[in-house]
């Protein structure tokens, strides 16, 4: 497996949300280049980066931190939030991004995905966020009726090669993540690479995703727990060899 550390977005900061609660946010930088840096420094091998801001608001507000970000990370970095249009998406990927991740409109606008998807192949990504098994849309401020298992098969089948699937309920608690839902979009969509999201924490979360043993179960997001000082990506990286 490969543990992608997380940089969040906020207010031109590097932050993290419990529960994707804007109301509850910790700032752990001022600088996100600078945290891009160190991270590569420690052994990251890619970088997940989220603009909240721009989820919340439906387009992206940090391009400019981004492009900073993914200079100074120097390998793949995978980028987030408000991308809604073809003009977000090209915007991102021209900055550098290895892969841009479609979420809200994944579930809203299916033809704008299925485009995406035409046009830049598998450097598309598609960001399942759930709560009980139910997609969350608008920065997880919407819980809708659509099973995420559902959604995943629906955006494999247009030949999306990622999924980031975040459970929010999990997410910023650093009580592991929800395996049995996990099992579950794995299995709905096996042609995807799928990267876990939401409570990984410890190297013993690695090592109960490795359990697992799906084969297409590619990566863990981990965030709260690396800022905390919980545990270092090299111990996880370490539990994901």
């Amino acid at each position: 497996m490969i543990v992608l550390p997380a940089i969040d977005l906020k207010g031109g900061k590097c932050v993290r949300l419990r529960q994707g609660r804007a109301a509850d946010m910790t700032v752990y930088s001022e600088d996100p280049a600078l945290q891009a840096r160190d991270w590569r420094d420690q052994g990251g091998q890619e970088l997940h980066v989220v603009d909240l801001d721009g989820a919340f608001d439906g387009l992206p507000r940090h391009l400019e931190e981004i492009k900073a970000i993914i200079k100074a990370f120097g390998g793949p970095v995978e980028v987030g939030g408000g991308l809604r249009t073809p003009e977000a998406l090209t915007a991102v990927l021209d900055a550098g991004a290895a892969r841009a991740i479609i979420g809200s409109a994944a579930l809203e606008d299916p033809d704008f995905l299925s485009r995406a998807v035409e046009l830049w192949g598998d450097r598309i990504a598609v960001g399942i966020d759930a709560r009980g098994g139910m997609v969350q849309t608008r920065g997880w401020v919407t819980t809708t009726a659509v099973r995420a298992m559902d959604l995943a098969a629906a955006v494999a089948k247009m030949g999306v090669k990622t999924i980031i699937y975040t459970d929010t309920a999990t997410d910023g608690m650093l009580g592991g993540p929800n395996l049995a839902q996990l099992a579950v979009i794995c299995d709905a969509a096996p042609s995807c690479q799928i990267t876990a999201s939401g409570g990984v924490s410890s190297p013993y979360d690695i090592e109960n995703l490795k359990a697992l043993e799906r084969p297409n179960l590619r990566a863990a997001i981990c965030g709260k727990a690396l800022y905390d000082g919980k545990t270092t990506l090299r111990e996880m990286n370490v539990a994901a060899l």
